[in-house]
């Protein structure tokens, strides 16, 4: 497979992942308006400082009310990682390699984006009630393009690549829900262990869709087993353990070496290295450590597995010919 087709799959996957988990940030606070008691005021900020995005937000926008922080998130192409500008760089990548996808992938990457700018246009009318129905759309729109992927494309390298992406953005978004309960301020210190605080943890697993999956495993609502399920869990598809065991077996998949034996290139000694750490921590080394502080060294991490992928199947230098003087080379 040509490393350019290659890179578009895997970017294309990683894109939709990332509208859909955008989708998810926002339902974090709709999720909370909806249980908050009335003294209680919403918080929107913390959506955009989880995502690392406060800094493109600040030089645009004057406060994070809701609606712009509603609108930055989802319609605004200022933000490169705003729902619509996935949803354009996923579309583009795919209509580059429409020769390598299914008829079905690209037609349905085509119309959710239409679907998304068209909307983009009358926005800022909406009510909440809109705009929840509209991330419900994206939320269920991302399943069924994995739907289409499943069921239309060979279990070959096209495959695992647009997996490896998938999976590895959304790791990198499971923290980052945890991350917004850290930056979500409560109204008080004794507030820590409340039935609001529980609250604001159970929002951070609805918006993930592991809350029903987390009470039949835990009889106990409380942060530790919230985040052992999260990041920790081996058999719940958004944990973090989960993304990355399953990636690593793609990454694997593509070279060909036997995951039992040594890594063969870069990615895979990043990835299993990763995968490791993941693998032989337990929840009491995190909390020694400090939530925040864990999930931020993850994230710094797992892009570091993202640019050894890159530079292991993307960023291909051309064969120089040592015979032909270096001026010849086609630049």
């Amino acid at each position: 497979m040509l490393s350019r087709v290659a890179n578009s799959i895997y970017w294309m996957n990683r894109y939709i992942e990332r509208a859909d988990n955008y989708a998810r940030f926002i339902s974090v606070n709709f999720n909370l308006a909806l249980d908050l008691p009335p003294d209680v005021p919403e918080q929107w900020e913390p959506l955009i400082i989880a995502t690392a995005d406060n800094f493109i937000f600040q030089k645009h926008y004057d406060a994070p009310t809701r609606e712009n922080v509603l609108y930055f998130m989802a319609f605004d192409v200022k933000n490169p990682n705003s729902i619509l500008s996935c949803l354009l760089e996923a579309r583009e990548n795919a209509r580059t390699i429409r020769e390598s996808i299914s008829r079905e992938m690209w037609e349905y990457v085509n119309q959710i984006y239409w679907t998304v700018k068209d909307a983009a246009a009358e926005s800022k009318s909406w009510e909440l009630a809109r705009y929840q129905g509209f991330l419900e759309n994206i939320k269920t729109g991302s399943q069924l393009f994995y739907g289409i992927v499943d069921s239309t494309i060979t279990r070959g390298e096209g495959w695992h690549f647009g997996r490896l992406g998938r999976l590895i953005e959304r790791a990198d978004k499971t923290t980052r829900f945890l991350d917004v309960k850290y930056f979500t301020l409560l109204p008080e210190i004794g507030a820590v262990g409340s039935p609001l605080d529980l609250m604001l943890w159970s929002s951070v697993l609805k918006s993930v869709s592991a809350y029903n999956m987390f009470r039949q495993q835990y009889q106990v609502m409380n942060p530790s087993a919230i985040v052992d399920f999260l990041l920790l869990d081996k058999k719940f598809p958004r944990s973090v353990m989960h993304c990355i065991r399953q990636a690593e077996l793609s990454l694997y998949e593509i070279s060909g070496t036997a995951i039992t034996a040594s890594y063969s290139n870069p990615a895979e000694k990043a990835l299993s290295k990763l995968r490791s750490e993941v693998e032989f921590t337990e929840i009491k080394d995190i909390f020694d450590t400090g939530l925040h502080q864990y999930l931020d060294e993850f994230q710094q991490k797992n892009n570091g597995v993202g640019k050894a992928i890159f530079q292991t199947y993307f960023d291909l230098k051309p064969v120089i010919n040592e015979e032909i003087p270096l001026n010849m080379v086609q630049q």
